[in-house]
């Protein structure tokens, strides 16, 4: 399918924002400069990627969606790829990024972000129909990645990276907790997701495409990702300096959509969206399967945005544009401080089915057991899961029995 570039408006506002962040001022702008965030021009990109991948392979497939648990396909090693290096010159911020104010006269910028994120025992899905709508509107948006959904969905992952429209950003390797996981765990989960992009930069390079390499692909991507976002919406002060300290610049979300919530109706999440948003908000979906209002709100977001007035950008560059100054947040937390910390439970839950899944099938060749890993707690798990799984936006549905299918 062709690929949509961005409106007239949207690529005036991108004029604004500079080539080269150099001379930004402020940590984020600095961690910025060095990140190179803003996208290549797009025209060249466009022409390869679609040198790479048939046209029809880009539209929404059945075979996308469902979320599989227990499955051999979900035993992915942590991968030994060593990523690029933290950027010269990069200066971490201290706490999380939610939102930015913008600078009277700027355009209505809003980011859209949706999380691609797995836990270690399923191989998670992908809502092409979200994708297709924002292809189809031009819209901008930013994906926060699991570095194992990457890896196990690798064409799905490439044709992200590549498009013009979109940022790829990291969402840890396998989505733990950061309140509570520690250690070479926690290193694990923010080392994993820059390795699986650069096993995915590598393996395009190594495409052979007609007329053109995939080199050219590759060559066009960021040569890192340069944004993180927390599983659970929860860190601890630990984890925001390893983040930081990993040349990562933390972002959660000011608006978050709800829609991991099965009873939320496609028409309550755009009242809930359209109510909440303003000017440099960082609006939270899910397209990992589990955005399950999410397909059918979108269109209708996206258009009342647009009918008032909105422009849709990038995180990366609704952070860099000039004059703009990100909210920063010194801990992580959906909409008020600390009520993500009860999602503690759910994260040992998790940590235990994934044990028993583990115990089930094996271990894959070169992966190792997380040093540091959270214990799960011993008792009380099914009615801890109902309970814990209510309301939280940002958090994987719990995992039901584990049956092991056979390849």
């Amino acid at each position: 399918m062709p690929l949509v570039l961005p409106t007239v408006r949207d690529r005036a506002v991108l004029r604004h924002a500079p080539k080269h962040l150099s001379a930004l001022a402020g940590a984020v702008r600095a961690g910025l400069a060095a990140l190179a965030l803003l996208p290549p021009g797009p025209a060249g990109i466009a022409a390869a990627e679609e040198a790479c991948w048939a046209p029809e392979s880009f539209r929404q497939s059945e075979r996308d969606r469902p979320i599989r648990t227990g499955i051999a396909a979900a035993r992915v090693a942590l991968p030994t790829e060593d990523p690029a290096p933290p950027p010269e010159g990069f200066r971490p911020i201290d706490g999380v990024v939610r939102r930015v104010d913008l600078p009277p006269g700027a355009p209505k910028m809003i980011a859209l972000t949706f999380d691609l994120c797995e836990t270690p025992f399923e191989v998670a899905g992908y809502q092409g129909a979200s994708v297709d709508t924002l292809r189809a509107n031009g819209v901008r948006a930013t994906f926060f990645a699991g570095g194992k959904w990457m890896l196990t969905h690798p064409d799905r992952a490439g044709q992200i990276a590549t498009d013009p429209l979109f940022e790829i950003a990291s969402h840890s390797w396998e989505h733990r907790n950061f309140r509570i996981v520690t250690g070479r765990a926690m290193l694990d989960e923010i080392r994993g997701p820059q390795s699986a992009y650069q096993r995915l930069r590598d393996g395009l390079a190594a495409r052979q495409c007609a007329p053109r390499p995939g080199r050219d692909l590759a060559a066009a991507m960021p040569e890192r990702m340069g944004l993180f976002r927390f599983p659970f919406g929860a860190c601890s002060r630990a984890a925001i300096e390893a983040v930081g300290a990993a040349g990562l610049i933390p972002v959660q979300w000011d608006v978050s959509s709800g829609d991991p919530d099965r009873h939320l109706s496609s028409a309550a999440m755009v009242s809930s969206v359209l109510r909440r948003v303003r000017p440099g908000s960082i609006v939270l979906f899910h397209a990992n399967g589990r955005g399950w209002a999410t397909d059918d709100a979108l269109p209708e977001i996206v258009a009342r945005l647009r009918q008032q007035g909105y422009v849709f950008v990038t995180v990366g560059e609704l952070l860099a544009y000039p004059g703009a100054k990100p909210v920063v947040a010194a801990s992580c937390y959906d909409e008020t401080p600390g009520d993500t910390d009860r999602y503690d439970g759910l994260a040992r839950l998790l940590d235990g089915r994934s044990a028993l899944f583990a115990a089930r099938t094996g271990t894959p060749a070169g992966d190792r057991a997380p040093a540091g890993a959270v214990s799960p707690a011993p008792s009380r798990p099914a009615r801890l899961a109902k309970s814990v799984l209510r309301v939280h936006p940002a958090s994987p549905a719990a995992p039901g029995p584990l049956p092991v299918e056979r390849p």
